[in-house]
């Protein structure tokens, strides 16, 4: 079995050569897409996680993340040297050359705050031995809806709610399809956290979007229970918001693919006697969550006599502006230069 360890020991040191001899804009590029391209050394290493067990996916998980983030940064201190020496080359050809072509303090390109959240929460769930999955934005009826105990009249699926391409293909409205799609491919125990794009028929304002991120995190395994799914939502949450003293809070909620359905609050990570954020309140609603309903199981092809699993969803884009203060969901689509350099 491959040796993640020695395997990531051997690309960093691998690495560093590389960029050591790399001295063009082209050569670096070629360093880049070896090791960051879709199919560079750390996509394989992270593809390669999927075969190892719980513990070690906790264990490697955040080594691999750790030592694709050294390397963004050391590919862009090299290109930013390069750069440099490209000047320095310039002004020794010609030393009457026009100070006014080079503006000291240039500004740099940046990752999205989408990117940076995403990361933060795939990071977190790799450390609890999750793998992160995708599935496809354009959906079928059965994935949406059907699959997931969702009947033919439920309100959902009103074209108020749902962009329908076609009567059996739509955007998908929820990324609760990725966890079919992740039952049917995988084998049992399952733990995957899916967050992705979705869509949904909705009037613009500074809290509605009709296009959002969401996260779906899913569980199944032999005897799991509501405890196991309210220390989970802690854990996380916890670790998102950085707070190890946050406590959470459970209310009766209805989704039709979990039974019982919950609504989970955490107590407000930035005051203790209320303030603008949870509007004196102390609490902050984040989560919809529950049990797997045994009829997903079913239709999955999974006995509900035997194995039993939990879920829980939110909106990245919520998180986010709780986190760092975000007071219109539109930004995040937007282009302007002062927000998106916030990050």
């Amino acid at each position: 079995m491959l040796d993640i360890q020695a395997e990531i020991n051997q690309q960093e040191r691998a690495l560093k050569k590389a960029l050591s001899t790399a001295q063009t804009e082209d050569a670096l590029e070629k360093v880049r897409i070896n090791y960051l391209g879709r199919n560079g050394h750390i996509a394989n290493l992270m593809k390669s996680l999927k075969n190892l067990s719980v513990d070690q996916k906790r264990e490697f998980g955040p080594k691999l993340n750790a030592f694709k983030q050294a390397a963004e940064q050391s590919l862009a201190e090299k290109k930013h040297g390069i750069f440099k020496s490209q000047l320095r080359a310039q002004h020794e050809e010609n030393r009457n050359f026009d100070v006014t072509a080079y503006e000291p303090n240039q500004k740099f390109g940046s990752l999205h705050i989408y990117t940076h959240i995403i990361e933060q929460l795939s990071n977190i769930f790799m450390s609890m031995g999750y793998d992160i999955v995708d599935g496809p934005e354009l959906e079928t009826d059965y994935y949406n809806f059907e699959a997931l105990n969702i009947p033919a009249d439920h309100p959902a699926r009103d074209h108020h709610d749902t962009f329908w391409v076609s009567d059996n293909l739509l955007l998908r409205t929820h990324t609760s399809p990725v966890q079919i799609r992740s039952i049917e491919n995988s084998d049992l125990p399952i733990a995957v956290f899916a967050p992705g794009r979705v869509y949904r028929n909705e009037a613009l304002d500074a809290s509605h979007e009709f296009n959002f991120m969401q996260g779906e995190c899913l569980y199944i395994d032999k005897k799991i229970s509501l405890s196991n799914l309210l220390a989970t939502a802690q854990a996380f949450l916890q670790a998102f918001f950085g707070k190890d003293d946050l406590k959470i809070r459970v209310r009766p909620g209805f989704f039709p693919f979990v039974e019982p359905g919950l609504e989970i609050d955490a107590s407000c990570p930035f005051c203790s006697n209320g303030c603008s954020t949870c509007k004196k309140t102390g609490w902050i609603e984040l989560l919809g969550a529950g049990l797997v309903h045994p009829n997903v199981l079913k239709c999955s092809g999974i006995d509900p006599e035997i194995y039993s699993g939990f879920a829980f969803g939110f909106g990245i884009e919520r998180l986010a502006m709780i986190k760092y203060g975000i007071d219109d969901i539109r930004l995040f689509h937007s282009s302007k230069i002062e927000f998106l350099d916030q990050f």
